[in-house]
């Protein structure tokens, strides 16, 4: 590394978070959405090197796109995944408007199935009338995070497993 780029990366270090926005844009080209310093200080470096010694090769862009299409990457079941009861499955569907209700809201009605995707495996959960718990696999299960513990092999919580948000 040549001494004007060692001199320019050592510069850095004594600017402020406002200079060293600032230079980010102008080495970059657009807006910068953070002030977090140390990371500033990273993507100017990187840029500044960059330049100074040629950025990728447009092979190696291609490989990375390719790399980034194959990735699998882990998200959180759709909320569309949470499905009615299938036939044969129906209990009840009513929910009870009582305010005394103990009924965890993020539940759906008693009778649903609560379906995911994990790891290729469908993972496919009734949810049994109130106090009854949780049906997999032909077992009852009091709660959801012991089936995601059971299906991941780790501890986890059971509604962010399953994607179960929001309230009444």
């Amino acid at each position: 590394m040549s001494d004007a780029i060692q001199r320019q990366l050592d510069d850095l270090q004594r600017r402020t978070t406002g200079e060293l926005v600032e230079r980010y844009e102008e080495l970059h080209g657009h807006a910068c959405r953070t002030r977090h310093r140390a990371y500033l200080i990273r993507k100017i470096a990187w840029r500044i090197q960059a330049n100074a010694e040629g950025d990728l090769s447009e092979r190696a862009r291609r490989r990375a796109a390719e790399l980034a299409d194959d990735a699998e990457i882990r998200t959180m079941a759709p909320r569309s995944l949470v499905c009615p009861p299938q036939p044969g499955e129906i209990r009840t569907l009513t929910r009870s408007l009582d305010p005394h209700d103990r009924r965890d809201p993020r539940l759906p009605a008693p009778g649903s199935a609560i379906v995911r995707q994990y790891k290729g495996r469908t993972i496919r959960v009734l949810v049994l009338a109130d106090g009854e718990g949780f049906e997999f696999e032909g077992e009852r299960y009091r709660t959801l995070s012991v089936i995601a513990g059971k299906v991941t092999g780790q501890h986890i919580n059971g509604f962010r497993f399953f994607g179960l948000r929001g309230g009444r």
